[in-house]
């Protein structure tokens, strides 16, 4: 087996997965997510929150009172 064989397997699995259809008014079903969907929003959603504190604790350096001297 091949390299190129077994990315080619991969994008057909990511395909299948994907769903990019257009919902309609009519369409009241909700889509499924699947394990490996909501693992990629946990993760980004850590991230977002660590980048969030991270801004916090620079914005608290530049806007802290001068030491005293």
């Amino acid at each position: 087996m091949l390299l190129f064989e077994l990315d080619a397997k991969k994008q057909e699995e990511d395909k299948q997965y994907q769903d990019s259809s257009a919902a309609m008014k009519t369409d009241t079903r909700k889509t499924r997510l699947t394990l490996e969907q909501l693992s990629k929003l946990r993760k980004l959603s850590d991230l977002k929150a660590a980048e969030y504190q991270e801004s916090i604790k620079e914005i608290r350096r530049q806007f802290a009172p001068a030491a005293a001297e």
